[in-house]
């Protein structure tokens, strides 16, 4: 009789992973593109199954990278990477939803029954007197972070996130290959990240 096989080892696919996620960790640039060419895709479509707005897709695809590769240290080899980025993936996603969900609901919004309609009136506990001055000083930031980026990244920035062009458009606009673009606004969100981070005792 032969022997049983021992626990299925890790796949070739996951030992490439480690191997990057060990190069990325040790300040390999390369390491960390070769991860997000790999997963880019499937990622895609891993969000698209709970996001329905093609528009945003691209965003949570980028920010879930970002997210994931500035956790790269709390990564565990014990799981295989692809299900560390999914599950990633999948919170980001649900925070998206939940935020957008939270924006969308109106309590002003009069609610039929039978007797007629019913006016929801419900006190306001998040009130703070200040909060207009906190969301002025965190809109201060924030631009201060983005008038910092070098003015590659600070074009196509203004471009996404104020002026709210696709990715396509970006890359008409400043005659750029659409890879170039996407590389750059995901460089430009991580300088971002990393430029608030460090000043997050007044963000």
């Amino acid at each position: 009789m032969s022997q049983s096989t021992p626990a299925s080892s890790p796949s070739e696919s996951s030992e490439q992973d480690r191997a990057y996620v060990r190069r990325a960790l040790d300040g390999d640039e390369s390491a960390y593109t070769a991860l997000m060419e790999k997963y880019q895709r499937a990622l895609y479509y891993h969000i698209r199954k709970m996001v329905r707005d093609e528009k945003e897709l691209e965003d949570l695809v980028q920010e879930t990278f970002i997210k994931a590769f500035n956790a790269l240290p709390s990564y565990s080899e014990t799981y295989a990477f692809s299900t560390w980025l999914y599950r990633i993936a999948t919170n980001h996603a649900i925070d998206y939803l939940r935020k957008k969900k939270l924006k969308t609901r109106s309590i002003h919004k009069p609610v039929k029954t039978k007797e007629g309609t019913l006016e929801m009136e419900l006190p306001d506990v998040t009130y703070r007197p200040d909060k207009h001055v906190v969301d002025d000083q965190r809109r201060e930031l924030i631009q201060e972070a983005i008038d910092d980026l070098p003015p590659k990244y600070y074009r196509v920035i203004v471009l996404r996130h104020q002026q709210e062009k696709s990715y396509d458009e970006i890359a008409t606009e400043l005659d750029l290959p659409l890879g170039t673009v996407k590389a750059h606004i995901f460089r430009a969100r991580k300088l971002l990240y990393k430029n608030l981070r460090q000043k997050r005792g007044t963000f």
